[in-house]
């Protein structure tokens, strides 16, 4: 049966706090980072970015805001599977460390 949506944002909102309070946030963070360096993701998007400008740019520059929106399908779209799947295993192996009286305040 599926969650109700309140329920599933709940929890993500827990487990972000989770991943805030230990730290881990910023080591997933630099994790990713390092990531997407190393698979090319960074290059190929800035690539993207720089030809989305002479493309579209002409006499009108864009405002950071257009920017981002253009850009942001681009970049969720393209990062590795196997980047994403890194990433994934790595917060589920927190989830499952924390204590049971942790993990039932994150699954209520």
């Amino acid at each position: 049966p599926a969650r109700p949506m309140a329920q599933d944002k709940k929890l993500k909102d827990a487990i972000h706090n989770k991943l805030v309070e230990t730290g881990e946030y910023d080591r997933l963070k630099e994790l990713l980072r390092q990531r997407l360096v190393e698979s090319q993701w960074r290059d190929s998007l800035k690539q993207y970015t720089m030809d989305l400008i002479k493309k579209k740019g002409g006499d009108t520059p864009f405002t950071v805001e257009q920017l981002t929106h253009e850009i942001t399908p681009q970049g969720r779209e393209t990062v590795p599977d196997d980047v994403k799947s890194e990433l994934l295993a790595e917060i589920r192996r927190f989830v499952e460390g924390l204590d049971s009286s942790v993990q039932a305040g994150v699954e209520s």
